[in-house]
């Protein structure tokens, strides 16, 4: 279980005092405190047409 390279995340929801922040990644949710979420380097990419 872990974020690895070229997963994609989708930030579900954040506290309201921004700590902890949910995000689905691989079909799981997975709430990591803020300070672990700002080590992760994104890229964002185009929303995919349904």
């Amino acid at each position: 279980m872990g974020i690895t390279k070229n997963s994609e995340i989708y930030i579900r929801k954040v506290a309201p005092l921004g700590d902890p922040v949910q995000i689905n990644i691989r079909h799981y949710e997975l709430s990591i405190r803020k300070a672990d979420a700002e080590l992760i380097a994104i890229e964002e990419i185009e929303k995919k047409d349904d």
